[in-house]
């Protein structure tokens, strides 16, 4: 299922700003030519844009990425961050995210984001359970994502927000022949995060899904 027709990608990149710069391009390209069969998990320059927005306009001073990858994502989080601010970033793979700290060296945000190595569920449970978290991005495993969004929206401060991408999964959330575990896992939290009255909520259909929360 196609949520934005492939003729209009192009003109959505055009007209999105900020605009790739060298750093960006370099990475995307280095992503395509090392791991192309995975290429999908990193997002389009459009949605870069739109979280480097939605970052600036929280006035963020600690945001937290779940599922990192190659760094495209923290790059354009970083980049929207206060000048005091940090991203904690959690992924599990060191192969990937080698890439990632190459291309924030050479961004010059380096010293912004804090990674951590391991299983996100007990990276967010660590972190201290209070109201603190001004931002935050979930692009990961998606059977994870009822934990997480649980865990995040307990820690982020009122009028901070919460962006889950893939939300749509292609168009199989509405499709119940699709009983996949990762679907099912989408389904129940777009379901919970509809329901839940400590947050107001967007579905969009930017790319494959995004959802924005903002907590009351």
């Amino acid at each position: 299922m196609h949520i934005v027709h492939p003729s209009l990608d192009s003109y959505l990149i055009a007209h999105s700003r900020p605009a790739a710069d060298d750093v960006l391009r370099d990475l995307a390209e280095e992503t395509r030519r090392a791991l192309p069969d995975l290429v999908s998990m990193q997002i389009t320059q459009d949605e870069g844009a739109f979280l480097t927005l939605l970052t600036q306009l929280t006035g963020a001073r600690l945001a937290v990425e779940v599922g990192t990858f190659t760094g495209y994502s923290s790059l354009c989080i970083a980049r929207g961050l206060a000048a005091d601010g940090t991203l904690v970033a959690c992924d599990i793979s060191d192969e990937w995210t080698s890439i990632a700290r190459r291309y924030w060296r050479r961004a010059g945000l380096e010293d912004r984001i804090d990674l951590r190595l391991g299983p996100a569920v007990e990276t967010l449970r660590a972190m201290p359970q209070e109201e603190s978290v001004d931002f935050a991005f979930v692009d990961a495993d998606k059977t994870g994502y009822p934990a997480y969004y649980e865990e995040l929206v307990k820690r982020l401060r009122p009028g901070g927000l919460i962006v889950l991408d893939n939300v749509l999964q292609g168009g199989r959330v509405v499709d119940e022949a699709e009983q996949g575990e990762s679907v099912r896992a989408v389904r129940a939290v777009n379901a919970t995060i509809a329901a839940d009255e400590r947050v107001g909520c967007a579905m969009l259909p930017l790319r494959d899904g995004v959802t924005v929360v903002r907590k009351r």
